[in-house]
């Protein structure tokens, strides 16, 4: 295999990676607080010169960027419903025990009165620990700009958790917008406010997204292209050499 076809074998499998985000990214569009992700690419000197005026270079998918940039505020109505501002995260309690993070602030009271999401999963407090809210006060509850939840007496209930993650590139994905903290450290913070009544759209731009979508596919078409055209001139060389012969 030559030269051209590694180069362009490196870059249509990092081009591969970047497709299936593009569509996950399309797939979230409309998932509230889902952030859209992109992935992070380096030139590789196969040499290992060193040379920054290497002439070849190959593609390697680093890792993942995740975009943190605000989605839209949509006021919803329910008391419940609740909007993170800044670049930190609600916490839940996952299968398992662990705390995940993310940003779907869609919530409810299930049976046993635990504050949940949509999936069921519980809203953790500033300690870690799952929050209950008593039958009586339902959904007749204030939720302040520090989480903090209060019934119509104003008697306090708990307090939503905010946690700041110093790497969101370095979260593990589990599902329904959650994410376990993976290789990034998460703790309890006092910045951010929560805003209820709201809730967070995507940051997905679905137009722009799509239209990325399709520069990608260009992209790879043409990275398949060069490897076919490479083993094109391979085929012809070897059957000129066996006609000399």
């Amino acid at each position: 295999m030559g030269t051209t076809n590694y180069v362009s074998l490196s870059l249509a499998t990092a081009l591969e990676r970047s497709i299936d985000l593009a569509a996950h990214n399309m797939a979230n569009a409309s998932t509230a607080g889902y952030k859209a992700q992109h992935p992070l690419m380096e030139a590789v000197d196969p040499s290992n010169s060193g040379d920054s005026t290497q002439a070849v270079n190959y593609v390697k998918e680093k890792g993942i960027f995740v975009d943190m940039s605000q989605g839209t505020m949509v006021p919803t109505g329910n008391p419940l419903d609740v909007a993170v501002t800044g670049e930190f995260f609600l916490g839940f309690e996952a299968p398992g025990g662990e705390t995940a993070y993310g940003r779907d602030g869609r919530l409810t009271i299930d049976t046993d009165g635990q504050l949940v999401t949509m999936g069921g999963s519980p809203v953790v407090d500033i300690s870690g620990a799952p929050i209950t809210v008593p039958t009586e006060s339902g959904t007749s509850v204030t939720i302040a700009l520090d989480g903090t939840i209060t019934d119509q007496d104003g008697g306090t209930i708990g307090r939503i958790g905010l946690f700041s993650v110093d790497n969101p590139n370095l979260l593990a994905p589990i599902g329904n917008g959650m994410f376990l903290a993976g290789g990034a450290n998460a703790e309890q913070t006092e910045e951010g406010s929560i805003s209820q009544g709201y809730i967070e759209q995507s940051n997905v731009q679905p137009v722009v997204e799509m239209i990325n979508l399709m520069d990608i596919q260009r992209a790879y078409e043409r990275a398949v292209k060069l490897m076919n055209d490479e083993n094109d001139l391979t085929k012809q060389a070897i059957q000129r050499l066996g006609r000399v012969v």
